[in-house]
Protein backbone atom coordinates (compact mmCIF):
# COMPACT_ATOMS: atom_id res chain seq x y z
CA UNK A 1 0.00 0.00 0.00
CA UNK A 2 1.35 3.45 -0.88
CA UNK A 3 1.73 5.95 1.95
CA UNK A 4 3.14 9.37 2.64
CA UNK A 5 5.46 10.97 5.15
CA UNK A 6 4.30 14.56 5.70
CA UNK A 7 6.55 17.07 7.45
CA UNK A 8 5.15 20.03 9.35
CA UNK A 9 6.90 22.42 6.98
CA UNK A 10 4.69 21.03 4.21
CA UNK A 11 7.15 18.80 2.38
CA UNK A 12 5.73 15.41 1.38
CA UNK A 13 7.55 12.14 0.68
CA UNK A 14 5.92 9.21 -1.04
CA UNK A 15 6.58 5.83 0.55
CA UNK A 16 5.83 2.14 0.37
CA UNK A 17 4.37 0.55 3.48
CA UNK A 18 5.90 -2.58 5.04
CA UNK A 19 4.51 -2.21 8.57
CA UNK A 20 1.21 -1.53 10.30
CA UNK A 21 -1.07 0.70 8.24
CA UNK A 22 -2.46 3.30 10.59
CA UNK A 23 -1.69 7.07 10.67
CA UNK A 24 0.89 8.14 13.25
CA UNK A 25 2.65 11.37 14.14
CA UNK A 26 5.69 12.33 16.16
CA UNK A 27 9.05 14.03 16.10
CA UNK A 28 11.10 13.06 13.04
CA UNK A 29 14.68 12.13 13.96
CA UNK A 30 17.50 10.09 12.44
CA UNK A 31 19.99 7.52 13.68
CA UNK A 32 23.38 6.82 12.09
CA UNK A 33 23.64 3.27 13.46
CA UNK A 34 24.56 0.57 10.94
CA UNK A 35 23.29 -2.31 13.08
CA UNK A 36 21.05 -2.97 16.06
CA UNK A 37 17.61 -1.95 14.85
CA UNK A 38 15.83 -4.40 17.24
CA UNK A 39 17.59 -2.79 20.21
CA UNK A 40 17.01 0.73 18.92
CA UNK A 41 13.31 0.20 18.20
CA UNK A 42 12.77 -1.15 21.73
CA UNK A 43 14.74 1.67 23.39
CA UNK A 44 12.18 3.65 25.47
CA UNK A 45 14.14 6.84 24.70
CA UNK A 46 12.55 6.76 21.21
CA UNK A 47 9.01 7.05 22.60
CA UNK A 48 6.97 9.43 20.43
CA UNK A 49 9.52 9.69 17.62
CA UNK A 50 9.47 8.68 13.96
CA UNK A 51 12.90 7.21 13.30
CA UNK A 52 14.84 7.48 10.05
CA UNK A 53 17.64 4.96 9.60
CA UNK A 54 20.56 6.44 7.66
CA UNK A 55 21.94 2.96 6.99
CA UNK A 56 20.29 2.04 3.67
CA UNK A 57 19.51 -1.67 4.22
CA UNK A 58 17.26 -2.60 7.15
CA UNK A 59 15.65 -5.95 7.99
CA UNK A 60 18.38 -8.21 6.65
CA UNK A 61 18.81 -10.18 9.88
CA UNK A 62 15.20 -10.22 11.04
CA UNK A 63 14.08 -9.90 14.65
CA UNK A 64 15.51 -11.95 17.55
CA UNK A 65 13.74 -13.42 20.56
CA UNK A 66 12.23 -10.95 23.03
CA UNK A 67 14.96 -11.68 25.58
CA UNK A 68 17.37 -9.70 23.38
CA UNK A 69 15.20 -6.58 23.24
CA UNK A 70 15.84 -3.50 25.37
CA UNK A 71 12.25 -3.34 26.62
CA UNK A 72 9.02 -5.28 26.17
CA UNK A 73 7.77 -3.39 23.09
CA UNK A 74 8.64 -1.11 20.19
CA UNK A 75 8.66 2.55 21.23
CA UNK A 76 9.09 4.44 17.96
CA UNK A 77 5.95 5.92 16.41
CA UNK A 78 7.14 4.93 12.96
CA UNK A 79 10.19 3.71 11.03
CA UNK A 80 11.54 5.17 7.78
CA UNK A 81 14.12 3.21 5.74
CA UNK A 82 15.66 3.46 2.30
CA UNK A 83 15.48 -0.27 1.53
CA UNK A 84 13.61 -2.96 3.46
CA UNK A 85 14.72 -6.61 3.29
CA UNK A 86 11.86 -9.08 3.73
CA UNK A 87 14.05 -12.22 3.49
CA UNK A 88 16.21 -12.13 6.64
CA UNK A 89 19.08 -14.51 7.26
CA UNK A 90 20.30 -14.96 10.84
CA UNK A 91 20.30 -17.88 13.25
CA UNK A 92 18.57 -15.79 15.96
CA UNK A 93 15.80 -14.49 13.68
CA UNK A 94 12.27 -15.32 14.80
CA UNK A 95 10.31 -13.13 12.37
CA UNK A 96 10.71 -10.46 9.71
CA UNK A 97 10.92 -6.81 10.66
CA UNK A 98 7.72 -6.13 8.71
CA UNK A 99 5.81 -8.82 10.60
CA UNK A 100 7.13 -7.44 13.89
CA UNK A 101 5.99 -3.91 13.06
CA UNK A 102 2.54 -5.20 12.12
CA UNK A 103 2.32 -7.22 15.34
CA UNK A 104 3.33 -4.17 17.41
CA UNK A 105 1.06 -1.85 15.35
CA UNK A 106 3.90 0.43 14.22
CA UNK A 107 4.02 1.88 10.67
CA UNK A 108 7.09 1.32 8.52
CA UNK A 109 7.78 3.11 5.23
CA UNK A 110 10.34 2.70 2.47
CA UNK A 111 11.26 6.26 1.44
CA UNK A 112 14.04 6.05 -1.11
CA UNK A 113 15.86 9.30 -0.37
CA UNK A 114 16.63 9.00 3.35
CA UNK A 115 19.91 10.81 2.64
CA UNK A 116 18.01 13.96 1.68
CA UNK A 117 15.71 13.61 4.71
CA UNK A 118 18.71 13.33 7.02
CA UNK A 119 20.43 16.35 5.47
CA UNK A 120 17.19 18.31 5.85
CA UNK A 121 17.04 17.53 9.58
CA UNK A 122 20.73 18.32 10.07
CA UNK A 123 20.28 21.71 8.38
CA UNK A 124 16.92 22.68 9.79
CA UNK A 125 16.73 20.59 12.93
CA UNK A 126 14.35 17.85 14.03
CA UNK A 127 10.72 18.63 13.21
CA UNK A 128 7.27 17.18 13.61
CA UNK A 129 5.93 14.78 10.98
CA UNK A 130 3.18 12.25 10.37
CA UNK A 131 2.68 9.07 8.38
CA UNK A 132 -0.63 8.83 6.54
CA UNK A 133 -2.31 6.21 4.38
CA UNK A 134 -5.45 8.12 3.37
CA UNK A 135 -5.04 10.74 0.63
CA UNK A 136 -7.83 12.81 2.18
CA UNK A 137 -5.87 13.35 5.40
CA UNK A 138 -5.30 17.05 6.06
CA UNK A 139 -1.75 18.25 5.41
CA UNK A 140 -1.84 20.99 8.05
CA UNK A 141 -3.30 19.35 11.15
CA UNK A 142 -2.62 16.38 13.36
CA UNK A 143 1.04 16.95 14.21
CA UNK A 144 1.74 15.65 17.70
CA UNK A 145 4.70 17.10 19.65
CA UNK A 146 5.87 14.39 22.08
CA UNK A 147 8.17 16.81 23.91
CA UNK A 148 5.15 18.57 25.40
CA UNK A 149 4.22 15.38 27.26
CA UNK A 150 5.70 13.62 30.25
CA UNK A 151 6.89 10.65 28.21
CA UNK A 152 8.78 9.20 31.17
CA UNK A 153 5.49 8.58 32.96
CA UNK A 154 4.39 6.59 29.89
CA UNK A 155 7.42 4.27 29.68
CA UNK A 156 8.45 3.86 33.34
CA UNK A 157 7.66 0.64 35.19
CA UNK A 158 4.49 0.79 37.34
CA UNK A 159 5.92 -1.39 40.11
CA UNK A 160 9.02 -2.18 42.16
CA UNK A 161 11.04 -5.22 41.05
CA UNK A 162 14.12 -6.99 42.40
CA UNK A 163 16.75 -8.93 40.46
CA UNK A 164 20.18 -10.35 41.09
CA UNK A 165 22.03 -11.07 44.30
CA UNK A 166 25.04 -9.64 46.04
CA UNK A 167 26.28 -7.76 49.05
CA UNK A 168 25.60 -4.38 47.43
CA UNK A 169 22.21 -2.99 46.40
CA UNK A 170 21.73 -0.48 43.60
CA UNK A 171 18.38 1.21 43.04
CA UNK A 172 17.59 2.00 39.40
CA UNK A 173 15.12 4.86 38.98
CA UNK A 174 13.34 3.79 35.80
CA UNK A 175 12.80 6.76 33.49
CA UNK A 176 12.74 4.39 30.52
CA UNK A 177 15.56 2.06 31.42
CA UNK A 178 17.17 -0.22 28.83
CA UNK A 179 17.40 -3.82 29.97
CA UNK A 180 21.13 -4.04 29.42
CA UNK A 181 21.70 -1.50 32.19
CA UNK A 182 20.17 -3.98 34.60
CA UNK A 183 22.01 -6.91 32.98
CA UNK A 184 25.33 -5.04 33.28
CA UNK A 185 24.79 -4.55 37.01
CA UNK A 186 23.68 -8.13 37.67
CA UNK A 187 26.72 -9.46 35.79
CA UNK A 188 28.85 -7.49 38.23
CA UNK A 189 27.32 -9.22 41.24
CA UNK A 190 24.94 -6.47 42.32
CA UNK A 191 21.40 -6.73 43.64
CA UNK A 192 19.18 -4.42 41.56
CA UNK A 193 15.93 -2.82 42.71
CA UNK A 194 14.08 -1.08 39.88
CA UNK A 195 11.51 1.54 40.89
CA UNK A 196 9.10 3.86 39.02
CA UNK A 197 10.26 7.35 38.06
CA UNK A 198 8.12 8.96 40.80
CA UNK A 199 8.71 6.40 43.56
CA UNK A 200 9.86 7.34 47.07
CA UNK A 201 13.05 5.29 47.16
CA UNK A 202 13.58 6.08 50.83
CA UNK A 203 10.53 4.00 51.69
CA UNK A 204 12.45 0.85 50.68
CA UNK A 205 13.39 -1.46 53.54
CA UNK A 206 16.73 -2.43 52.02
CA UNK A 207 19.92 -0.46 52.56
CA UNK A 208 20.68 1.56 49.44
CA UNK A 209 24.36 1.44 48.47
CA UNK A 210 24.04 3.32 45.18
CA UNK A 211 21.50 4.80 42.79
CA UNK A 212 21.28 4.95 38.99
CA UNK A 213 18.98 7.39 37.22
CA UNK A 214 18.28 5.76 33.87
CA UNK A 215 17.88 6.88 30.30
CA UNK A 216 14.47 7.88 29.00
CA UNK A 217 12.53 9.98 26.48
CA UNK A 218 11.61 13.62 26.20
CA UNK A 219 12.36 16.83 28.05
CA UNK A 220 14.14 16.23 31.38
CA UNK A 221 12.33 19.20 32.93
CA UNK A 222 9.12 17.16 32.77
CA UNK A 223 10.58 14.78 35.36
CA UNK A 224 9.84 17.07 38.31
CA UNK A 225 9.38 14.30 40.87
CA UNK A 226 12.61 12.55 39.83
CA UNK A 227 14.51 15.85 40.02
CA UNK A 228 13.28 16.37 43.59
CA UNK A 229 14.26 12.79 44.47
CA UNK A 230 17.78 13.37 43.14
CA UNK A 231 18.05 16.61 45.15
CA UNK A 232 17.30 14.52 48.25
CA UNK A 233 19.87 11.89 47.22
CA UNK A 234 22.55 14.56 46.89
CA UNK A 235 21.93 15.79 50.44
CA UNK A 236 22.31 12.23 51.72
CA UNK A 237 25.52 11.77 49.70
CA UNK A 238 24.48 8.38 48.30
CA UNK A 239 26.65 7.43 45.27
CA UNK A 240 24.75 8.24 42.10
CA UNK A 241 25.23 7.55 38.39
CA UNK A 242 23.05 9.19 35.76
CA UNK A 243 22.77 7.72 32.26
CA UNK A 244 21.50 9.73 29.26
CA UNK A 245 18.33 11.42 30.58
CA UNK A 246 19.78 10.73 34.03
CA UNK A 247 22.72 12.96 33.10
CA UNK A 248 20.35 15.85 32.46
CA UNK A 249 18.26 15.15 35.56
CA UNK A 250 21.38 15.21 37.76
CA UNK A 251 22.38 18.56 36.28
CA UNK A 252 18.93 20.05 36.91
CA UNK A 253 18.79 18.69 40.46
CA UNK A 254 22.20 20.17 41.26
CA UNK A 255 21.34 23.63 39.91
CA UNK A 256 22.41 23.35 36.28
CA UNK A 257 20.30 23.73 33.15
CA UNK A 258 19.44 21.83 29.96
CA UNK A 259 18.38 22.75 26.42
CA UNK A 260 16.89 21.10 23.33
CA UNK A 261 19.47 20.27 20.68
CA UNK A 262 19.04 21.07 16.99
CA UNK A 263 18.88 17.43 15.90
CA UNK A 264 20.38 15.46 18.80
CA UNK A 265 22.77 12.53 18.86
CA UNK A 266 21.46 9.13 17.78
CA UNK A 267 23.68 6.26 16.70
CA UNK A 268 26.58 4.07 17.76
CA UNK A 269 29.52 6.12 16.56
CA UNK A 270 29.54 9.28 18.68
CA UNK A 271 33.13 10.16 19.76
CA UNK A 272 33.52 11.36 23.34
CA UNK A 273 36.72 12.74 24.85
CA UNK A 274 37.39 12.35 28.57
CA UNK A 275 38.18 15.86 29.79
CA UNK A 276 41.81 16.31 30.79
CA UNK A 277 43.02 13.30 28.82
CA UNK A 278 43.71 12.33 25.21
CA UNK A 279 41.30 9.39 25.46
CA UNK A 280 38.43 9.33 22.98
CA UNK A 281 35.70 6.69 23.25
CA UNK A 282 33.17 5.52 20.67
CA UNK A 283 29.74 5.63 22.26
CA UNK A 284 26.11 4.72 21.68
CA UNK A 285 23.75 7.67 22.10
CA UNK A 286 20.08 8.54 21.78
CA UNK A 287 19.10 11.98 23.04
CA UNK A 288 17.65 15.27 21.87
CA UNK A 289 18.42 17.35 24.98
CA UNK A 290 21.75 18.22 26.58
CA UNK A 291 23.31 20.00 29.55
CA UNK A 292 23.89 23.70 28.88
CA UNK A 293 24.94 24.91 32.34
CA UNK A 294 27.25 22.79 34.50
CA UNK A 295 26.08 22.91 38.15
CA UNK A 296 28.25 24.29 40.94
CA UNK A 297 30.89 21.90 42.34
CA UNK A 298 30.62 19.70 39.24
CA UNK A 299 32.97 19.65 36.28
CA UNK A 300 32.67 18.29 32.72
CA UNK A 301 33.62 14.60 32.55
CA UNK A 302 33.23 13.99 28.80
CA UNK A 303 32.88 16.23 25.75
CA UNK A 304 31.56 15.30 22.30
CA UNK A 305 34.43 15.45 19.79
CA UNK A 306 32.09 16.45 16.94
CA UNK A 307 30.27 19.46 18.39
CA UNK A 308 31.85 19.99 21.86
CA UNK A 309 28.53 19.45 23.66
CA UNK A 310 28.59 18.06 27.18
CA UNK A 311 28.62 14.25 27.47
CA UNK A 312 28.87 13.85 31.23
CA UNK A 313 29.56 15.56 34.54
CA UNK A 314 31.27 14.50 37.75
CA UNK A 315 31.35 16.05 41.21
CA UNK A 316 34.68 17.45 42.32
CA UNK A 317 34.61 15.65 45.69
CA UNK A 318 31.48 13.52 46.18
CA UNK A 319 30.45 10.25 44.43
CA UNK A 320 28.02 11.85 41.96
CA UNK A 321 28.56 11.34 38.23
CA UNK A 322 26.67 10.98 34.98
CA UNK A 323 27.19 10.28 31.29
CA UNK A 324 25.13 11.36 28.30
CA UNK A 325 26.02 8.22 26.35
CA UNK A 326 25.10 4.58 27.01
CA UNK A 327 27.89 2.60 28.76
CA UNK A 328 25.74 -0.54 28.40
CA UNK A 329 25.81 -0.09 24.59
CA UNK A 330 23.26 -2.47 22.92
CA UNK A 331 23.61 -1.74 20.15
CA UNK A 332 27.10 -0.39 19.75
CA UNK A 333 30.66 -0.35 21.07
CA UNK A 334 31.50 -1.40 24.62
CA UNK A 335 34.32 1.14 25.03
CA UNK A 336 32.73 2.73 28.09
CA UNK A 337 31.42 -0.29 30.00
CA UNK A 338 34.10 0.52 32.58
CA UNK A 339 31.86 3.39 33.77
CA UNK A 340 29.77 0.81 35.67
CA UNK A 341 32.90 -0.52 37.40
CA UNK A 342 34.04 3.00 38.27
CA UNK A 343 30.65 3.78 39.80
CA UNK A 344 30.42 0.52 41.74
CA UNK A 345 33.81 1.23 43.32
CA UNK A 346 32.18 4.31 44.92
CA UNK A 347 29.33 2.42 46.62
CA UNK A 348 28.76 2.95 50.31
Amino acid sequence: MNARLILKDGEIFEGQSFGYEQPRSGELVFSTGMVGYPESLTDPSYEGQILISTYPIIGSYGVPDKKYWESDRIHVSGLIVSQYIDTPSHFQSKMTLGDWLKKEKVPGLVVTDTRYLTQKLRDGGAQLAKIVFDTSTSLSTGFDDPNKKNLVATVSTPRVSREGAGSKTVVVIDCGVKKNITRSLIERGVKVITVPWDYNIFSLKEKIDGIIVSNGPGDPKMCDVTIETVKNILTKKIPLLGICLGNQILALAAGGDTYKMKFGHRGQNQPCVMVGTKKCYLTTQNHGFAIGKIPKDFKPWFINANDNTNEGIIHENLPFMSVQFHPEATPGPVDTSWVFDYFLEKLC
